[in-house]
Formats: structure tokens, sequence, C-alpha cells
């Protein structure tokens, strides 16, 4: 077996050009099929890594993954708001342990704002159970002090003490936005999460009140800028509306009773959903472009393997003077079927193997990017199972694909390559 491994790996050399081709065919194919596979199972891992330790998560009535792209992912927008009385009355619910309100709707050169209190410190958990830390600094304490994520400090260069301007909207542009008279400095840094926190700016719920001051009317009023900063500290910046609400309760079992007297509340309309089952419904309507990806990544596979089959049967004529000289010298009809079945495992093998290595090392690269532009972390994408199953499988199938050609060779007799046709 030996000697015919090292026959077949000499005889793969001795065509190398052809060879190479056909296994980057088979590399290419092998990545596709796992990049689909990893950016599934790793979108899936950084999306349920978010958020954890949260019940429940409620806001205005809207579509259940709308309310958590928005609320938990910085996705979209929404499309109204929770008063403020209303939520005093959901915090002080009995079954109600703790309560996070949050309020969004402006940025900071591309980066989403975020408003909310001492409770989101306390309270937020991502991953299993991880809490906030602070790389530097500490919580917001004045009016106009902002915490920020890592990826906001990496890439806009901040540190404490830097002053940043919050904007209407979600552009880039700090320029005309209405803010540049109310600056905010960073006081605090948070450690890197891998989730959308990283790209978030946070400042106090009262702090988004204040900047709103003179833009009760969605426009700015010619006279905001005569409105001082000392004048809007003894101003009432209890805000009147919020987005979202995230809330723990004191016992898991009222979580669907609770979940229900939200959804029926006879005051203001409200809509309360418990994250795993918005990320279940969010990948069901996912599943069929998945299984659709997937079955398209197979038949990339396929093609693959069948250009091994094309690549040994082309050259299947031009070597029929080396299987009779090997026949001559001694090798039996199953030594060519194996030779040739060994050829068509080694070419999926070594092509298989590439394309994982192709597959990770984009992971290696892409993953950042991913991060930065839309603060998804791949988790989960690491070398596993899926890849040694996959490398078995285009392994076997390149196995089964060489027995057409070496059946061929095997049934062929010893003067066949041997004879000079005129």
């Amino acid at each position: 077996m030996k000697a015919l491994f090292a026959l077949a790996w000499k005889s793969l050399l001795n065509r190398r050009a052809s060879v190479l081709l056909t296994l980057l065919a088979v590399a290419l194919s092998v990545a596709l099929f796992l990049g689909v596979d990893k950016a599934r199972t790793g979108a899936r891992e950084g999306f349920g890594h978010t958020i954890s330790g949260t019940d429940l998560i409620i806001g205005a009535p809207t579509g259940s993954v709308n309310l958590l792209l928005y609320s938990v992912f910085r996705m979209g927008n929404a499309t109204a708001e929770i008063s403020w009385p209303t939520y005093q009355e959901l915090a002080a619910r009995d079954d109600i342990a703790w309560t996070v309100p949050i309020s969004l709707g402006d940025s900071h050169r591309g980066f989403r704002v975020m408003g909310t209190n001492h409770a989101y410190f306390e309270h937020y958990q991502y991953g299993r159970g991880q809490p906030l830390r602070f790389a530097k600094g500490v919580e917001m304490d004045d009016l106009f002090d902002a915490v920020i994520g890592a990826d906001v400090a990496r890439e806009l260069g901040y540190d404490i003490g830097s002053p940043l301007v919050l904007s209407h909207g979600l552009g880039k542009a700090d320029f005309g936005s209405g803010h540049e008279n109310r600056p905010f400095r960073v006081v605090g840094i948070l450690a890197p999460t891998g989730t959308p926190v990283d790209r978030t700016v946070i400042v106090s719920l009262e702090a988004i009140t204040a900047i709103h001051v003179g833009w009760e009317t969605g426009a700015k009023n010619p006279m905001a800028d005569s409105i001082t900063e000392d004048m809007i500290r003894s101003f009432n910046l209890t805000p009147k509306t919020i987005t979202a609400v995230y809330a723990g309760l004191k016992r898991k079992g009222t979580i669907l009773r609770t979940r229900r007297e939200i959804n029926t509340n006879k005051g203001e309309p409200l809509m309360a959903i418990i994250p795993g089952e918005a990320l279940a419904e969010l990948w069901s309507v996912t599943a069929m472009a998945e299984r659709a990806l997937l079955a398209v990544s197979i038949f990339v596979i396929a093609v693959g393997v069948v250009s091994i089959l094309t690549s040994i049967l082309t050259s299947l004529n031009e070597r029929r003077r080396e299987m009779s000289i090997l026949r001559a010298v001694g090798a039996r009809p199953g030594h060519i079927f194996g030779l040739l079945t060994l050829e068509a495992g080694l070419i999926g093998f070594l092509g298989a193997l590439l394309g994982i290595v192709i597959v990770h090392g984009l992971i290696l690269i892409a993953g950042p990017i991913v991060m930065q532009r839309y603060g998804i972390s791949l988790g989960g994408t690491g070398p596993g199972m899926t890849d040694l199953l996959t490398l078995l499988a285009v392994t076997g199938a390149s196995l089964l694909a060489g027995a057409i050609p070496a059946w061929a060779a095997f049934r062929r007799s010893l003067a066949d390559g041997l004879s000079v046709k005129l």
C-alpha cells in the first residue's frame, strides 16, 4: 500500500499542471460550501450571544423581529415610542425585578447613540452571562458625559476626555446637526464585547432630552442657540418618551403570563417579546434562503468532484502505455484499479483541505470587517466537526468517482497499451 501511495503521488506530480487546476476547483467548491455554512452558524452564534439574562424586551407594537433588531442590534428604527409614565408603570410591576430604559435615534459619525441610565451597566449581559466592563474610565456622571464602545474608541482615536458632538439621524457627518453647541466628553471606554455595544455611544436619558431642547417641533428653533448650558441644566430633563425597555423578572416561571398582560395592556399599546423566541423567528424567516444557499454549495462540490472524474478520464487514454508497462513489470489489475482510485482520492483530499484553509483564512480577514460594519461577531466559526465531515465526504466521493476510470483501466488487457495503432 505504501508503494502504491508513493506511485500515485509521483503520478500526480508528473501531471502537476492539470492536477493543480482540478485541485483548485475542488478547493473553491469546498470553500464556498463551508463559507456559507460558517456564515450561517457564525451569524446565529453572534446574534445569540449579543444579549443574555434579559427576560423581556418591551417596545411599541411592531414585528417581534423588528423590535429585536432595532433595540438590541441597532438595525432599523422604531415605528413608535413608549411614554415615560407607561415606562414607570412597567418598572413598578410586582413581577418585574429590574428594567433598563433605552432611547435611540441620534448618531455620532455613523455610530448609533443610545440614551440610558445606570441600570444598563448593572443588568445588561452578553455571551454566557458576561457583564459589561470598562477598559478605561467610569460611567456617566455629568449631563454631558459619554461612554463609548471599544470600536468607537479605536476607529475614531478617542480617549478619556475626547470631545464628541451628536447628530440627528444616522448620517456620518456632524456638521449642521444642531448639536455643535452641546458637546459631550468621553468619560469611559468599554472593554470589547463582540456585540453592537462596541459600536455604540452611550449617554444619559437626560442628555438626550437636553440636546433636543429647541428641537421640539422636529426642526431647530432659531432661538435654540441662545439657550445656555446653565439654563438647560435647570430644566426638567425627564424624557417624555423612550424607545424600548429591557426587563428582568423576579420569577422566570411568570414570563408567559407577564408577556401576555403587557401585550394586552388596556392603556398605551405595548409589545413584549422574549429575545430567544424572536431570534428563532428571525432564523425561520431566513431558513429558506439558507437551505437554498447550502443546496447550491453542495451542487458546486459535486461539480468539483466531477472535475476530478473528467481529469482522470481525459488523461486515461494518454496513459494507456503507462498502464500496460506497469502490468508488464508485475502490477496486477487490482493495483491499476487502486492506483487510479487513490489518485482521485488524493486530489479530493488535498482540494478539500485547501478549501478548509481558504475559508478559515477568509474568516480571519472578513470577521473584523463584518464586526466593524454590522456589529455582528462571527463566533463559533473555528475548525470543527463540519470541516472534518466535509473533508471525509469529499475524499469519499472522490474515491467513488475515481473508481469509474479505474474500472475502465482494470478491464483493459496487457497488450492494449503496447499495440501500435496505424
